[in-house]
C-alpha cells in the first residue's frame, strides 16, 4: 500500500493499526480509553484524522493464545500494521524461549502475508528466572524480528517498571498515570512505519 503523506492528502488516509497483547495493553486495573491504545488512537489522529487502532488484547494471553486468534483478526480488520505485545505471560510460566520465539515468528510470518508491516515489542521477566533462560527469553523476540523482516521495538515498560509509583500494587500492571508514557515510549516506532511511502 502507498501512503502520500502531505497534509493536503491526510484526512484521506485510513492507517489500521492492530494491537494484538496481554494486559498491558488491555488496560488492565482501568477502562479502556485510560489504556496506551486508546491514547495512541487520538494521537495519531492529530496526524491522520481517520486512523484507528483496534486493540484485540487480553489478559492472560500468551503467545500462542495469539497465534490462534490472528488469522481471523487479520481477515477482519487487515491491518496496515500489527503490533505484538506478547510473551510476558510466556516467561512468567517458564514456556519454552523456543516456542515463544517460533509463535513470535509465525505471528510475524501470517501478518507480512495479509500486507501488513509488523512491530515485535520485547519483554522483560524477573532475574529470578535465571541468568539462562531470562537471556533465552530476551533473545526470543530479536531473533524473531531478525527472521522475519520486523522491526523489533523499545521496551514497552523501560523506566516504569522501575517505578513504584508508575505501577499497580501487584507490581506487574502499569498505572493510569503509565500509560501516556507508554504511547510516548511507541509513537515514534509506530508514526515511522505508517508513514513509510510503503508497507512491506
Amino acid at each position: 500500500m502507498s501512503w502520500p503523506v502531505s497534509a493536503t492528502d491526510a484526512s484521506e488516509i485510513t492507517p489500521r493499526v492492530l494491537v494484538l497483547g496481554d494486559s498491558i495493553s488491555a488496560a488492565y486495573g482501568m477502562s479502556l480509553e485510560q489504556g496506551w491504545t486508546a491514547i495512541l488512537e487520538r494521537q495519531l489522529r492529530g496526524r491522520w484524522s481517520n486512523s484507528f487502532v483496534i486493540n484485540a488484547s487480553i489478559s492472560g494471553d500468551t503467545s500462542a493464545g495469539g497465534l490462534r486468534r490472528l488469522p481471523s483478526l487479520l481477515t477482519e480488520h487487515a491491518p496496515d500494521l500489527l503490533v505484538i505485545e506478547l510473551g510476558g505471560n510466556d516467561g512468567l510460566r517458564g514456556y519454552p524461549t523456543t516456542k515463544l520465539e517460533s509463535n513470535l515468528t509465525r505471528m510475524a510470518e501470517l501478518a507480512k502475508a495479509a500486507g501488513a508491516a509488523v512491530l515485535i515489542l520485547p519483554m522483560e521477566i524477573p532475574p529470578n528466572y535465571g541468568p539462562r533462560y531470562t537471556r533465552a527469553f530476551r533473545e526470543s523476540f530479536r531473533r524473531a524480528a531478525d527472521a522475519t523482516g520486523s522491526t523489533l521495538g523499545p521496551f514497552i515498560l523501560d523506566g516504569i517498571a522501575t517505578d513504584p509509583s508508575l505501577m499497580q500494587q501487584d507490581g506487574i500492571h502499569p498505572t493510569v498515570e503509565a500509560q501516556p508514557l507508554i504511547k510516548d515510549i511507541l509513537l515514534p516506532v509506530i508514526e515511522s512505519l505508517l508513514a513509510r511511502s510503503e508497507l512491506s
